[in-house]
């Protein structure tokens, strides 16, 4: 809602004012008072409230309040609990009709989960095609996923990485890992002038998303003298890195690497990795 020219902020004001026109029916007035409760904004922040106000303007078919009240039935926010999925979906469902990405993109997870609805991948790909055909980087994602392993729709390398270089160029830390892993491995579907150099820039993008795996790969490609060139600190840097974010496999690397470093190395090794750890996010799960 845009504030008039002239006018200052003024929360409480908004809320008062809002809620006489949701109170007279207006679906716009109540999904953004329901934002109001949920966000805490001009009165005390109330889930409950927020789903209240939702539900009343997505049963008149506001989409992004379906959407909204599908996410509090998700997360078992401010919503009775029993089958509490299936009527996220249900209303998910109500607003992928009307074109929301984002809601296209849960829809489709729901299927590909079998969350609230049977597994069903055929139905999980039809939705993340909506959403991945908008934009929606995590759609485009996992559209590519279902045409790399075949689920849902046949096989199709060329669909996956057209569906992953997408993802990937909005900042996906998981396409730009999936990108990195197929220049290395040289797969037929990727360019072989510097696919070992173009691996290593997409696990180096991944990796400083704080993507655990990207770390470790980046890592091997420093102290193995591959696509980078060598330096065991840098890669005992980021070998450190990833088995701090829980990468399992990266234990074992840590140890084998440290048998080769000088103590000096070591030292510059854990500081580096210290530095990348204050500098690089935790990926969200």
């Amino acid at each position: 809602m845009k504030r008039a020219e002239g006018m200052p902020k003024n929360d409480v004001e908004a809320v008062k004012w809002l809620r006489q026109a949701a109170e007279q029916g207006d679906a716009k007035a109540q999904f953004n008072l329901g934002v109001r409760y949920a966000c805490g904004q001009g009165v005390a922040q109330d889930d409950a409230e927020a789903a209240q106000w939702y539900r009343k303007a997505a049963q008149q078919g506001h989409a992004r309040a379906q959407f909204n009240l599908g996410q509090m039935y998700d997360f078992g926010e401010g919503v009775p609990k029993d089958d509490a999925k299936a009527k996220a979906v249900k209303w998910f469902r109500k607003a992928a009709q009307q074109g929301h990405p984002e809601a296209q993109f849960n829809l489709g997870r729901m299927y590909d989960l079998g969350e609230g609805v049977p597994k069903d991948d055929t139905e999980a790909v039809k939705w993340y095609q909506k959403a991945a055909q908008q934009g929606h980087p995590e759609a485009q994602f996992n559209l590519g996923r279902m045409y790399d392993f075949g689920e849902g729709v046949p096989k199709n390398d060329a669909e996956a990485v057209k569906w992953y270089r997408k993802a990937a160029h909005q900042g996906n830390a998981s396409a730009q890992f999936k990108l990195g892993v197929w220049y290395y491995c040289g797969r037929d579907d990727m360019p072989k002038d510097d696919a070992k150099a173009k691996a290593a820039q997409w696990y180096r993008k991944a990796a400083e998303q704080g993507h655990p795996e990207a770390q470790f790969f980046l890592g091997a490609m420093y102290s193995q003298d591959v696509g980078v060139p060598q330096n065991d600190v840098e890669g005992y840097a980021w070998y450190l890195l990833s088995k701090a974010r829980g990468f399992e496999y990266a234990e074992m690397l840590v140890e084998s690497l440290e048998k080769r470093l000088t103590p000096k190395q070591r030292t510059a090794g854990q500081a580096r990795a210290a530095a990348l750890d204050k500098q690089i996010p935790r990926l969200q799960a």
